[in-house]
């Protein structure tokens, strides 16, 4: 069990952003509701807002969020606060205005700096923090940072320069939210404590791994920031690449913060360097998705005429380890894709000897597929063959699946874990310093080319291209 988290005090720089108003405000709510979080939240950003019209919206995006009434009404009154920051990025009257909270709510002085804001502001802001003495208290300081930090290589090892310059690497804690999902969480508790699988996890008993992560909307009203990232840096470097890591890495000497995320970077260290060849990128245009119709990308507000920004990127990727040599990872992830969905799949090798034969003599028995879904719906399925009954030698695939939902009820959301994490000073989940270079360094090649952009009609499964690449990836090749 859990010990009740130490009392702090919650700041948001980009209080009245998307982020804040539909994640972390619900989730700094629940928490405080159902584990006892003791907060005091103040709220930064550049709106005129006073304390009362701040705590009047986050009611509005509690209610949105389901949870509505007095309880949350309450909430807001006891908890919330709001610092209109000063255009000229001193911070230090929001330093002022933090000790005085601190003092009227007898706070201990332990302290989390979130930074919800655009990535091109984290700079300015880790700077005015830092000149401002925020970076210490009398307590602890954590610095939350969302994805992505930094835009390439270079970028990065800057922008991890500028954050060491006035934060510990013990005091920051890269966000990414795959990986609070619950079963991103329990992909190595399947692995090292279930022998059965990770006597099984490696180039003699795995074919391949495929990890997808599509989305059925398309880029919407984010066409201004996303037309300056794309697919690669926006998802490929960060999210999925998380999950090859996690899916790859050896057992660590234990489950603490560094030695998971030192297994982690060994991963990333081992990664062949990328064939151009072995990725395609594309582009939606117009077709079906969520709504009846997707307009085309180059049509969105904030999109350069004749953009080639990519919004599907897919990469065959290898690990030269002893576990892996020779086993490909596909990677695939797009907007404006036929369904949402975020899954890894690990298919096994068929028997070595085929006693099951069709008609035309073909061999009838599949592959073992493993499939670890991590939305919509978080859980497992193992797809394994069985006979049919009656007098018959047919087989048929079926699944053995666990669904968290269906176990327990209500899967706490990515954010209330991850936030619940950050004030207990446990770093697992988050991405270290080393991860993030290690990361673009893989991929900066990709992003120095000039590969071609395919275009394919949203509410498909990507470009043609894609399909040719990765033909000995048949889960793809249906689309599931």
């Amino acid at each position: 069990m859990r010990a009740r988290p130490a009392a702090h005090a919650f700041v948001v720089l980009g209080a009245t952003g998307d982020l804040a108003t539909r994640k972390l405000l619900p989730a700094l709510y629940h928490l405080s509701a159902d584990h006892g979080l003791e907060t005091v939240v103040l709220g930064g950003g550049t709106r005129d807002l006073g304390d009362e019209e701040f705590r009047r919206r986050s009611r509005e995006a509690l209610t949105a969020a389901g949870y509505g009434g007095e309880a949350a009404a309450a909430w807001c009154s006891r908890h919330l606060h709001y610092f209109p920051l000063p255009a000229d990025g001193n911070f230090g009257p929001l330093a002022s205005r933090l000790a005085a909270l601190e003092a009227q709510h007898s706070l201990p002085g332990n302290r989390v700096l979130y930074l919800a804001l655009p990535p091109q502001a984290f700079p300015a802001a880790i700077s005015g923090l830092g000149a401002a003495g925020l970076a210490h208290s009398r307590g602890w300081t954590r610095l939350v940072i969302e994805k992505p930090f930094g835009s390439d290589l270079a970028t990065a090892g800057a922008l991890n320069e500028l954050v060491h310059h006035h934060f510990t690497e013990d005091q920051v804690f890269r966000i990414d939210h795959y990986l609070g999902k619950e079963t991103v969480q329990n992909l190595l508790v399947f692995r090292f404590a279930n022998p059965l699988f990770e006597a099984s996890w490696n180039r003699d008993r795995v074919a391949r791994v495929e990890i997808t992560v599509a989305e059925d909307s398309g880029v919407g009203t984010r066409g201004r920031y996303y037309d300056g990232a794309g697919a690669i840096r926006d998802m490929l470097q960060s999210h999925l690449t998380q999950l090859l890591t996690l899916v790859a890495m050896e057992a660590p000497v234990s489950m603490a913060a560094d030695a998971v995320r030192a297994e982690k970077v060994k991963v990333l260290r081992s990664i062949r360097p990328l064939d151009p060849a072995a990725v395609v990128l594309g582009q939606y245009a117009a077709g079906g998705g969520t709504a009846p119709t997707l307009p085309a990308y180059r049509d969105l507000d904030g999109v350069a005429p004749g953009s080639n920004t990519p919004t599907y990127a897919a990469a065959t990727l290898f690990v030269d380890n002893w576990r892996w040599q020779g086993i490909p990872f596909h990677l695939r992830t797009g907007k404006g894709m036929r369904e949402r969905l975020t899954q890894v799949a690990v298919t096994f090798r068929p028997p070595p000897v085929c006693l099951y034969h069709g008609r035309s003599d073909p061999c009838v028995a599949h592959s073992n597929v493993l499939y670890l879904d991590l939305q919509p719906d978080e859980g497992f399925r193992l797809e394994i063959e069985v006979k049919e009954p009656g007098p018959t030698s047919r087989l048929r695939t079926v699944p053995l699946r666990f669904a968290y939902a269906e176990a327990f009820g209500r899967v706490p959301e990515a954010y209330e874990t991850l936030l619940l994490d950050v004030v207990e000073g446990d770093q697992t989940l988050f991405v270290h310093a080393d991860e993030v270079e290690e990361s673009w360094r893989l991929y900066q090649p990709l992003l120095d080319s000039d590969l071609p952009v395919h275009a394919y009609p949203a509410g498909s499964w990507g470009p043609a291209a894609a399909r040719d690449l990765l033909l000995d990836a048949p889960n793809w090749a249906a689309g599931g």
